[in-house]
């Protein structure tokens, strides 16, 4: 297994809740890279326009640096690296929060990543958000946490959700109805079990 991390440049008022372990590797997409200098990490790779990072790049750390007019924003670009040299499982933080076109786009960059066989989850010292396909998925219970199920799609065929305190049996979850928001784990696991669709699972932190 590969697992990167990956530091964008939205909101990141915490970092107490990172942990990156030997052998990880980490981008910094543009202005990520001054959340990973504030908590003084290193990364491995540097990527973006720097339209929005406004100090010295570091020496010695490989940057691939790209145009303003592109296609990728800077968390794209640095995920389709990623998932190049061969990540299995991305983290990406300083992605929710702040302007809300950017967080839309990193919910899609999601659907990027699952499609090309790469679990990532975007992160923060509230929030877990991540994408579940066709099969069994377990989530172990976290104490003072929600769970959310969405579809992403346009349904979601549910065989079974359970273990939390709303279950859910022989359902089409659409994406036009908020059915499965704040949720609660109640067993050792919830266990969700799909024949179809893909699920926007969102674990968030109460308060």
């Amino acid at each position: 297994m590969s697992k990167w991390h990956i530091f964008a440049g939205g909101e990141l008022k915490d970092a107490s809740f990172i942990t990156i372990s030997q052998g990880e590797y980490v981008i910094c997409a543009d202005r990520g890279l001054a959340h990973a200098q504030r908590i003084g990490i290193v990364p491995d790779l540097i990527v973006g326009d720097f339209d929005s990072f406004t100090g010295e790049l570091p020496q010695g750390i490989e940057v691939h640096r790209s145009v303003p007019e592109k296609d990728d924003t800077d968390t794209m670009l640095a995920v389709r690296l990623a998932i190049e040299r061969g990540a299995d499982e991305i983290v990406v933080y300083g992605a929710l929060g702040g302007r809300f076109d950017h967080t839309f786009a990193n919910v899609q960059m999601l659907k990027f990543a699952f499609d090309h066989g790469c679990r990532a989850v975007l992160a923060d010292e509230l929030n877990e958000i991540m994408l579940a396909g066709v099969g069994t998925h377990r989530f172990p219970r976290r104490e003072d946490h929600y769970i959310s199920l969405f579809s992403y799609g346009e349904s979601l065929g549910i065989i079974d959700w359970s273990g939390v305190k709303y279950p859910l049996h022989e359902v089409e979850l659409t994406n036009g109805f908020p059915l499965g928001v704040s949720n609660e784990i109640i067993g050792e696991n919830a266990v969700l079990e799909l024949r179809s669709g893909v699920a926007l699972v969102i674990i968030s932190k109460k308060q």
